[in-house]
């Protein structure tokens, strides 16, 4: 077998491995391998969230994203939360309101789109049955997973981010004992979870859409005063389209459309392009580091500004993307750098945990696959009996009317998942994408240009420090131990 898996969990790693070595392709393993994130990552991602695929085929050399973003629900209304915002985060992910109405429990919870895409996915590009990727991570929450010491440190040290285990009394009978946290080392069991993928295996994603599935995700939701019907889940449906590109040194680099994060990705790729970053001692930390994270910083905010006043949801507002991926902004924008000029991002800060896992793959055949999926930073519910986990997608949404991101019935928010690939001469370099909310986009940008311009290992430009500025005067310089991470694998490196 040849070929490579990048993704946080080792045990969903080790499911990806076990495709390959029985002659799946990418789609398969990156398939299997998020079904089984979520069993070992609960608060991170599941069947109840949404997110991006993009995958390469290099036998016909098509490239597809598809896109599965969690859509606001039929009963939202526009301004509905409008009197009861607080302040936005920091990073720029998501919105604090009075009570966390967007952030914890039903109201929280955007259409989820996870199943029907890995269907999608599947169907499209895979060698393997449905039945056969699905069968990992059933097996993963049949027996129990072990709980990392990351984990286990985690949810001690954090207590707003065990607090979603608390939310519903399913999710604390489950991930929780009696109401404390696993300790590292421990099984935690999830039978129910198992038997929902049992039944998404055998009768398909129509069960989870239009089934029985459906109907009691539907009847809980309107229960408890969330906003998804019946219908949502019925219409619901995943879009599949070729990936926006521009090209950076030679590269082709490709990721997704609004309103994910690959256009705020290549517009900032293009805005670095006009700088000679490789002769800045970023490696050594030398002394012209300060004009290296005054570039970055400022072309991120350049790249954000436009981000926040041009980029929504296309189905529901007009994205000019043609202009912001273009090489004309880019020189625009480093004019306005070059000349000394405050970038100010539009932004009215407690931080939420940004809660999203990746994982890129590649095969023996150069088929690569790079997947971003998530719960959001998780609404804390479970429905009883099914065992998984819901997004909390409300909580991006601008509660503001007349905002490109405002929130409408059906429409799907900003996100900075931006799962990426680079070609050179025609195909796969470079498979790239990463968590971390609102500086995924950024650590996507630096782990590029440290691979490109500063010719560092895969390894060595994800464990670099980072830097991060987008909304205040801050610049952040992270350390290698920093919590957002990149996941990539070059495909010249396997």
């Amino acid at each position: 077998m040849k070929g490579m898996v990048v993704c946080p969990q080792p045990e969903a790693a080790e499911v990806a491995i076990q495709i390959l070595r029985h002659g799946g392709n990418a789609v398969d393993a990156a398939v299997a391998t998020a079904f089984a994130q979520g069993i070992v990552d609960p608060l991170n991602c599941g069947i109840g969230g949404f997110g991006q695929m993009h995958t390469y085929i290099s036998r016909t050399g098509e490239e597809k994203v598809i896109d599965f973003h969690g859509k606001a629900g039929s009963r939202v209304s526009l301004g509905m939360w409008e009197d009861l915002v607080l302040s936005e985060a920091r990073d720029g992910f998501g919105y604090v309101l009075k009570g966390n109405v967007n952030a914890l429990g039903y109201a929280s919870i955007a259409t989820p789109g996870t199943v029907m895409s890995l269907y999608e996915g599947l169907n499209r590009f895979g060698t393997m049955s449905w039945k056969e990727v699905i069968r990992p991570a059933i097996n993963l929450a049949d027996r129990g997973y072990i709980v990392p010491e990351e984990d286990a440190v985690s949810w001690t040290a954090r207590p707003r981010s065990f607090a979603r285990f608390l939310v519903t009394s399913e999710a604390k009978r489950i991930y929780t004992k009696n109401g404390s946290p696993y300790e590292a080392g421990d099984a935690i069991v999830n039978k129910d979870y198992a038997e929902t993928l049992r039944q998404i295996a055998s009768e398909g994603p129509e069960t989870f859409y239009r089934g029985e599935i459906a109907e009691r995700i539907a009847d809980d939701i309107e229960r408890n005063g969330g906003f998804i019907t019946l219908r949502d889940l019925w219409d619901y449906k995943v879009k599949v389209y070729s990936p926006l590109s521009t090209d950076y040194r030679g590269y082709t680099i490709a990721s997704n459309d609004a309103p994910g994060g690959g256009i705020t990705l290549l517009e900032l790729m293009n805005i670095l392009e006009g700088y000679n970053l490789a002769r800045h001692d970023w490696r050594g930390m030398g002394s012209d580091v300060s004009d290296y994270i005054h570039i970055l910083a400022m072309a991120m905010r350049a790249a954000e500004k436009d981000r926040v006043e041009y980029v929504g949801d296309p189905d529901f507002v007009q994205v000019p993307t043609g202009l912001l991926i273009s090489k004309e902004r880019a020189g625009e924008w480093r004019r306005h750098i070059d000349s000394g000029e405050k970038i100010i991002v539009p932004k009215w800060v407690p931080k939420e945990p940004p809660s999203t896992t990746h994982v890129s793959v590649v095969d023996a055949e150069g088929n690569a696959v790079s997947l971003t999926h998530t719960l959001g930073s998780c609404s804390g519910v479970i429905t009883y009996g099914l065992g998984f986990l819901y997004n909390n997608a409300m909580i991006n949404f601008n509660p503001v009317p007349g905002k490109p991101n405002s929130i409408a019935p059906g429409k799907s928010r900003l996100t900075q998942m931006a799962p990426t690939i680079l070609l050179k001469d025609g195909q796969p370099y470079i498979v790239v994408g990463a968590p971390g909310g609102g500086r995924i986009v950024s650590a996507i940008m630096q782990s590029v240009i440290n691979i490109i311009d500063h010719e560092m290992t895969p390894f060595e430009a994800v464990a670099h420090p980072r830097v991060f500025c987008l909304h205040t005067d801050i610049i952040d310089v992270s350390s290698e131990s920093h919590p957002t991470y990149a996941t990539s694998c070059r495909l010249g490196a396997t």
